[in-house]
């Protein structure tokens, strides 16, 4: 998962300047020529716990932030992708896997890092795992072999925890920040 906070805006191009748009109660970067406003949105952070026989796919990250530490495929959506579409893309890249989703896991706020994350529970479509380039290894873990002394960000906890506690009920309802986690770590 993405840990990383949004890199401040870059200097405004000439033509824009931040301040408050009428009506609004935040600075934004305005177009000092024609008005546009350009807001700056939280990125959304996609992913999947992948499950087969009592097994869950983990991929080491070959990438800071977290280099070496160990993750849930998952990343950041793209334009014009569903969460859906992203979450298996993510899988693709990170672990070679080709997964189906059936159910939506948990949505986590990171206010710190201006993210949402939306994590969906899935299996694999079809056999097979490899390190894909953001991987430097994958892996299949029952739960006592999970590396949870190197796990990556607190949210892939969160959202290992909630797998556990979810199982493969076939109804269940998402999942959000654990009590008391409101993502400002």
């Amino acid at each position: 998962m993405a840990d990383r906070p949004p890199p401040p805006a870059a200097n405004p191009p000439a033509n824009f300047v931040r301040a408050i748009p009428e009506g609004d109660s935040r600075q934004r970067l305005v177009c000092n020529d024609c008005g546009f406003i350009n807001y700056e949105n939280p990125k959304v952070v996609v992913g999947a716990v992948v499950r087969e026989g009592g097994r869950i796919l983990m991929c080491r990250r070959a990438i800071n932030p977290r280099q070496g530490f160990w993750t849930l495929p998952a990343g950041y959506l793209e334009l014009n992708e569903t969460t859906a579409d992203g979450a298996r893309r993510e899988a693709w890249e990170e672990a070679r896997a080709k997964i189906e989703i059936d159910g939506l896991l948990a949505v986590y706020s990171i206010p710190r890092l201006s993210q949402v994350q939306v994590i969906y529970r899935a299996r694999f479509a079809e056999p097979g795992i490899e390190p894909g380039p953001e991987s430097l290894e994958v892996g299949m873990f029952r739960w006592g072999e999970i590396p949870w002394d190197e796990i990556a960000f607190p949210s892939v906890r969160w959202a290992l925890d909630h797998y556990r506690e979810i199982g493969e009920t076939p109804h269940f309802a998402a999942r959000s920040n654990p009590p008391g986690e409101l993502g400002n770590f």
